[in-house]
């Protein structure tokens, strides 16, 4: 990190503790792959549903675990396809706070892209490897171990992508490095979730060990580094569904352990915090007291 980066605090007043986040993620990898897995495109954020969809929850584990994972995949595509990526396939592609890869493996399966994805997490990095090699794009994808507020690129990529990863990020310092990374005329997609009432914003942040901003704050610092907002899509209700089937998949899980005795890497209390924190997170999205929205950003200086 460089240390002449100060770290904003966020709107409750509280230092964000940036060292937490490759810890978190570390702890979280054999979570992700359980529940999210086998891969090899295996995603860690929300998924869309059709709009005012609720899907039964009693229905086995198995079929939660693909309609979770079906979701997911959904809403990368969905993004893709609002962004112009069909029409037009960005070459090269940054993914940032690329997770265990399902991003990076989609945009370099399905649009050809060649793809650097960036990672705090160290073990991240050969998990990348393998699941890209079992997906054929090891080619393609070339998963960093890097900080993106020191990454230093310039003029290399068409495309940005980063899918609820901003949130652990200097938002000034992220635009500004994206900035310099894109070619004049590049695009930066982005999915995320924005604070619309902020009593609710350090329950979140201490969850997910986040710092979660404004959207007012975004386009700010997009403006300062050069950037254009093109699309602003709300798809909050559309997502709210997500938390629904994800707490139904954790008890059904809970049932699995108690019935069958087989251990699971998650734990009981794990299962049961998970669950009674989606309860809370569905009424938080229901109400729109978060919002999750995708933005296009443009860099000028294109044709």
């Amino acid at each position: 990190m460089d240390s002449n980066l100060v770290i904003q605090p966020h709107p409750g007043g509280q230092a964000f503790d940036e060292s937490q986040v490759p810890l978190y993620y570390s702890r979280k990898t054999a979570d992700i792959l359980h529940k999210y897995g086998p891969g090899p495109r295996v995603h860690f954020h929300m998924g869309l549903f059709a709009p005012g969809a609720t899907p039964n929850t009693t229905v086995s584990q198995r079929v939660l675990k693909c309609r979770i994972i079906e979701s997911q995949e959904a809403i990368v595509d969905h993004a893709a396809r609002s962004w112009g990526a069909y029409a037009t396939p960005p070459g090269s592609l940054l993914d940032i706070g690329c997770g265990v890869g399902g991003g990076s493996l989609y945009w370099a399966q399905e649009h050809g892209a060649t793809v650097t994805g960036l990672t705090v997490a160290a073990e991240h990095v050969p998990l990348i490897e393998q699941f890209a090699r079992q997906a054929g794009v090891a080619d393609r994808v070339t998963p960093l171990l890097a900080d993106v507020h020191e990454f230093a690129a310039e003029r290399r990529y068409d495309a940005a992508y980063a899918n609820e990863s901003s949130g652990y990020m200097d938002r000034a310092r992220l635009f500004e490095v994206v900035a310099k990374a894109l070619k004049p005329g590049g695009w930066f997609g982005i999915q995320e979730h924005f604070v619309r009432r902020p009593e609710w914003t350090e329950f979140i942040d201490g969850y997910y060990k986040t710092r979660l901003g404004t959207l007012t704050e975004y386009i700010a610092a997009a403006e300062a580094a050069g950037f254009e907002l093109e699309q602003d899509e709300d798809l909050t209700d559309r997502v709210a569904e997500f938390w629904v089937q994800s707490m139904a998949w954790n008890t059904a899980e809970l049932d699995r352990i108690e019935d069958t005795g087989t251990p699971s890497v998650w734990s009981r209390e794990r299962l049961r915090e998970s669950t009674i924190t989606h309860g809370k997170l569905f009424r938080i999205w229901r109400d729109h007291a978060l919002e999750t929205r995708l933005l296009l950003f443009r860099l000028g200086g294109g044709n």
